[in-house]
């Protein structure tokens, strides 16, 4: 079983900055693929971000392309989201989730594991 506590959420003005980090305890995260997800509300959980288990492969949403960028450090079993340049729309939950089954992960159908989730708040 993998246990995963986002820290880092919080309110700040539009244009601001904000860094979330995720943190595994219960197995090594080096064997998981990783991702960010957000949900609003009253809308679907989306995808944010993500990345492979060692760190080569990133993607992301392209509403946030750009502006934020994922990353891990396997020694310390902590995933991380700086979030830069940041819009009223990217107000939402942010979900921190891991997958064992593959190499990247842009789905919520692919997580095996989630945090309970760190609230966004960007105002204008």
């Amino acid at each position: 079983q993998v246990q995963l506590v986002e820290s880092g959420g919080g309110l700040v003005q539009a244009g601001g900055s904000l860094r979330l980090s995720c943190a595994a305890s219960g197995r090594t995260l080096s064997s998981y693929a990783m991702g960010w997800f957000r949900q609003a509300p009253g809308k679907e959980r989306e995808f944010v971000a993500t990345i492979s288990w060692s760190g080569s492969s990133t993607y992301y949403a392209d509403s946030v392309k750009g502006r934020f960028t994922i990353s891990r450090d396997n020694a310390k079993n902590t995933v991380y989201l700086q979030m830069n340049s940041l819009k009223p729309e990217d107000t939402a939950v942010y979900y921190c989730a891991a997958s064992s089954i593959t190499t990247i992960l842009l789905s919520t159908s692919y997580a095996g594991y989630w945090g309970q989730g760190t609230q966004v708040t960007v105002f204008s």
